[in-house]
């Protein structure tokens, strides 16, 4: 049996807990595993990253006796991907699959998840050691990100049309699927729409965006307490500064900038939760669109409850699923 056909009959489909920073999804899903004898897959593109705990919320493994995937595998800066998460996810439900568990794929990051789970393609391409990304890549730095636009605009002008001339990292991707007979204007028009490659029953949380917006404020307040600005500075000794001033390091880049005499500690909190809080609405509005989400309300709820409820329904589904087949 093909990979492609391991995932698509897996004897454990993935339990899928998704919503945005702050709901709750993390300790939802420990408890959920500790009762269903499942193994957690984080998709959060923050927390692959070693040393960036605080800024992250990232889950104390110490503390907890379920085995997590995707946390603490690379370092800092180095180059990392959906198209890596989709195939790093997809070894982690086999893995779980043949230990007789659960896979339980738990983030806040929707790019990652879909990725996982439905038939996205990307470039067949290594992220590194890639020759046709290297030559497109020094094509941007010779000519400037305008040419390589121009480049992808007569190779694929409808896909070219969909993207802005200056992300070179996505324009580039688009000259890579073009070489695969991959259009990528045809894969984002129809990213909502994906089939899917991995059997899962997927939950959202959804809490009151007032509540949200309190507890992020309180999160942050805490990691600020925990020590965040310490990690910072071990950080950048340790030469990860550039990782830390990314757009999308958030309570990374705005201590950066308080070390550096930029800010002060309070107006960097404050920087730190207005960003969360943006970021959080940006997670509710990527998955409300997702049709397929079994959406349980979380702003008052007992967490007992929710745990009842979610093996409920899972065990529902994979029961109905083998009666239909």
């Amino acid at each position: 049996m093909s990979r492609r056909e391991q995932l698509a009959h897996l004897k454990h489909p993935v339990l899928s807990i998704v919503g945005p920073t702050a709901s709750g999804k993390s300790s939802l899903a420990i408890a959920v595993a500790q009762k269903l004898n499942a193994e957690i897959v984080s998709a959060d593109s923050m927390q692959i990253y070693r040393f960036m705990d605080i800024g992250t919320a990232k889950v104390d493994l110490e503390k907890t006796s379920i085995k997590h995937y995707g946390i603490d595998i690379i370092d800092p800066g180095q180059a990392y991907s959906a198209q890596l998460f989709q195939d790093y996810a997809r070894d982690a439900f086999l893995e779980i699959n043949q230990k007789d568990k659960v896979p339980l794929l738990c983030g806040g990051t929707g790019f990652y998840v879909q990725a996982a789970l439905e038939d996205m393609q990307f470039p067949s391409g290594k992220q590194t050691d890639n020759p046709l990304r290297d030559y497109y890549q020094a094509y941007a730095e010779s000519h400037g990100p305008d040419e390589l636009w121009q480049l992808l605009k007569e190779k694929d002008p409808v896909s070219a049309e969909v993207i802005h001339p200056h992300n070179v990292r996505r324009v580039i991707r688009a000259l890579e699927m073009y070489e695969e007979g991959i259009s990528y204007a045809e894969q984002a028009k129809n990213i909502r729409n994906l089939p899917a490659a991995v059997p899962s029953v997927r939950f959202g949380l959804r809490v009151d965006p007032d509540v949200l917006a309190r507890r992020i404020n309180t999160r942050v307040d805490q990691m600020i307490e925990q020590g965040l600005v310490q990690e910072v500075q071990d950080l950048m000794q340790k030469g990860f500064k550039e990782a830390l001033t990314a757009p999308q390091a958030i309570g990374y880049k705005e201590i950066v900038a308080y070390l550096e005499g930029q800010l002060s500690l309070e107006d960097a909190t404050e920087q730190i939760k207005t960003a969360t809080r943006r970021y959080a609405k940006r997670q509710r509005s990527w998955f409300k669109r997702d049709s397929s989400l079994i959406w349980l309300e979380a702003t008052h709820v007992n967490q007992d409850e929710l745990v009842d409820d979610v093996i409920s329904l899972y065990r529902h589904h994979c029961s109905e699923s083998n009666t239909l087949s």
